[in-house]
């Protein structure tokens, strides 16, 4: 067919693809499209802020009327998402937004429920083959090529979930580890070596010499780590090797489950979903936990080290969150993703009295880099960046973005990997915001590139702060709108594996000691994303989390949900006063609350090093431990790696909303019952709040139990 036969039949087949500003029935706002230059609103004639329902101004106040907002039995679809949003600053932003008539994450996700797929929604359809797509119900039991559906369900999960979410942690491991090596290699690049005893004590535990100079160390760490992420699958991963618990690295082997090189397993693991090959959704599923036990030893566990070698461990510290730390008058620089490596560069640059000086002379009262998502409390966490004059501290979740640069104060929004909105250069576009792509994993439409090169990260932040300085510039000059929502939450924050055993004066014992007393009957971690679902959006979260406190449940957070425990004052020591007698009383006495926050989701790793050395105290195998494993608004696809991670080493994992996979009940009983009865974890799925309290007391009180305790 011509080229000009392709623009008639995509023209005629497909309307939102053009990118047409009328393409959507009733809109006249471009919201088919992600092009700036398509929207219909740049500045002029812009709009006004409309008057909307303000939240309480006194954060005190705010925190009684988000446990009033709760009560209810659990969220529903009435009044949403209002009756979901419980971030104080995203509620007001959220109404402005709305009345603008901007597409924002929250409508759109009404839009998308009216017309959503059940066959998708069940993991029934396929797109693999040109023969496709293919769908499965009880009449049409096979798909063109013959395959039914629980191999169509169990291929699915792999392809589309387990896969992609391993290869993107252990690709942030790998560039983590180069950035390791170009500051050893290039003193002046900008990353330097923070914590030398943790390179020199994990360079050690991989069998490296670990008494030579230290950027000779740094740089054999490095390539350690790089070389085992492409190692051959059929051999065994040097990295689990070191760091897996042995009595775990027994029963991988014996169930075939231990991985090689993480990049090769994805390849393995791709090349069995191809059409007409693999037929066993047992091997599709197994296949997906061998994918987890690769997913934490060279995704998430070795980028975590790895960061923290080169931005400093995580210390206990009080800090602060939400929009309410913008300034108008100063330069906004807001950093999004999740691999923090540029933008720890920018504040420590911006911090130096030259650019101070740079920002004045523009007429801001300085500059200010503040985190979001992930990458934001990654940065909240890092002892070494919370010394930095120029960090702001932390802003929210993924939800927000769209409404955190429709304040009109984001001068500049830098972006690197995972979870940036393909809507965000609408926003951009309206509000002044400058966005600046500093990976090439992720590119926006109309938007600005400051490639990632570990060797040059000093320059690229020199140039991010000079456009950051002249965006702001260019705000004062058109005299623009700023609307910055009051609200900032206090919160504690710093929790690790290291500095969890330092608060208990070096030891686990205390720990264990409270655990056996029955003072805290176990331990929950409350992981993952939010979502806009009905009954979610943050509610689910923090009324799953307020019940297990109340029932002495000791939560660690990581993830967008350390952001809702942030913004409802369960990350401040005050709310030790909401626990139950046994947890309260733990809290008090070391000054903590009864939500610990570990950062990021790519902070998992973590928790899986303190269950670890918990574990390894008690001279047991990690699934013995009275831990339940959750993601109450899990979103996307390093959510469903992580949950392999946590069945491999043998926890329950809760998620919610439900995974597609209820096509099949094969993949459904495999998940949820089998893999325990192989020594391996669970999955269980429950959407009320209530219920899911329950199961984690349940659960915890079973492990108890098989403890002796």
């Amino acid at each position: 067919m011509s080229d000009s036969g392709n623009q008639k039949l995509i023209k005629s087949t497909d309307p939102v693809s053009r990118g047409d500003v009328e393409a959507v029935e009733g809109k006249g706002d471009a919201s088919a499209t992600n092009n700036p230059d398509e929207h219909f609103d740049i500045h002029q004639n812009k709009r006004k802020y409309y008057d909307i329902d303000k939240s309480p101004t006194s954060m005190e106040d705010v925190h009684k009327w988000q446990r009033q907002h709760i009560k209810v039995h659990d969220q529903s679809k009435e009044g949403f998402p209002l009756n979901v949003i419980i971030d104080p600053a995203m509620r007001e932003m959220y109404q402005h937004v709305h009345a603008q008539g901007l597409t924002n994450v929250f409508d759109r996700f009404e839009q998308q429920e009216k017309i959503r797929c059940n066959f998708c929604a069940q993991g029934l359809s396929c797109q693999l083959c040109a023969n496709g797509p293919c769908r499965i119900n009880a009449k049409v039991p096979r798909g063109n090529c013959g395959v039914d559906a629980h191999v169509m369900v169990a291929r699915n999960f792999v392809y589309r979930h387990v896969t992609i979410g391993t290869a993107a942690n252990i690709f942030h491991a790998q560039q983590a580890a180069r950035t390791l090596k170009a500051a050893a290699e290039n003193p002046n690049s900008g990353l330097k070596i923070r914590d030398k005893n943790k390179l020199l004590k994990y360079a050690e535990m991989a069998g490296l010499n670990s008494h030579e100079d230290i950027n000779k160390v740094a740089v054999n760490f490095a390539n350690f780590i790089m070389e085992d992420m492409g190692r051959p699958y059929w051999e065994e991963s040097k990295l689990v090797q070191a760091f897996a618990p042995p009595k775990r690295q027994e029963l991988w082997r014996k169930l075939k489950l231990y991985p090689g090189g993480g990049f090769s397993e994805v390849a393995t693991a791709q090349t069995k979903c191809m059409t007409n090959l693999n037929a066993d959704p047992i091997d599709f599923l197994l296949t997906s936990v061998r994918l987890g036990v690769a997913n934490e030893y060279q995704g998430l566990f070795a980028l975590d080290i790895l960061q923290e070698i080169l931005m400093g461990t995580q210390k206990i510290r009080t800090a602060k969150q939400n929009m309410g730390l913008l300034k108008k008058d100063m330069v906004n620089i807001i950093t999004n993703g999740h691999m923090p490596l540029t933008a720890h560069v920018v504040i420590e640059l911006a911090s130096t009295p030259e650019w101070k000086e740079k920002a004045n002379k523009a007429g801001a009262s300085g500059i200010q880099i503040l985190g979001h998502v992930c990458e934001g409390q990654q940065l909240l966490n890092y002892e070494d960046t919370g010394k930095m004059s120029a960090y702001g501290g932390q802003e929210g979740e993924w939800l927000s973005e769209e409404y955190l640069l429709a304040t009109g104060a984001v001068d500049l929004f830098m972006f690197d990997y995972n979870c940036t909105i393909p809507t965000l250069p609408l926003y951009a576009k309206r509000f002044g915001t400058t966005m600046v792509s500093t990976h090439e994993v992720i590119r926006m439409p109309g938007t600005e590139v400051v490639e990632f090169k570990p060797e040059e990260m000093s320059k690229q932040a020199e140039k991010i702060l000079d456009m950051a300085i002249q965006a702001y510039v260019k705000r004062k000059e058109e005299n623009r709108e700023v609307y910055i929502p009051s609200h900032v939450s206090d919160c504690m924050i710093g929790f690790s594996t290291e500095s969890v055993k330092e608060a208990l004066g070096g030891s686990w014992k205390p720990l264990i000691d409270a655990i056996v007393s029955g003072k805290i009957r176990g331990i929950a971690t409350v992981v993952g994303c939010t979502t806009a679902r009905y009954g979610q959006g943050g509610s689910n979260i923090f009324r799953i989390t307020k019940g297990l406190i109340e029932k002495d449940i000791l939560v660690l957070s990581g993830g967008c949900t350390s952001s809702v425990m942030e913004y409802t004052g369960l990350a401040d020591p005050k709310a030790a006063n909401e626990a139950g007698p046994g947890l309260q009383a733990v809290c008090k006495a070391l000054g903590i609350p009864p939500v610990l926050s570990y950062g990021a989701c790519v902070d998992i790793g973590k928790m899986t090093q303190t269950a670890k050395e918990i574990a390894d105290t008690l001279d047991v195998d990690t699934n013995m431990l009275p831990i339940v494993i959750g993601a109450p608004e899990y979103l996307e696809q390093k959510a469903v790696a992580d949950a392999c991670t946590a069945i491999a080493l043998g926890w329950l994992v809760h998620v919610a909303p439900v995974p597609s996979v209820t096509g099949s009940d094969v993949v459904v009983k495999t998940l949820t019952e089998t893999t325990e009865t192989l020594g391996l974890g669970k999955l269980t799925v429950e959407l009320s709040a209530d219920k899911t309290v329950q199961i984690y007391v349940d659960h915890i009180e079973k492990k108890r139990k098989e403890l002796g305790i």
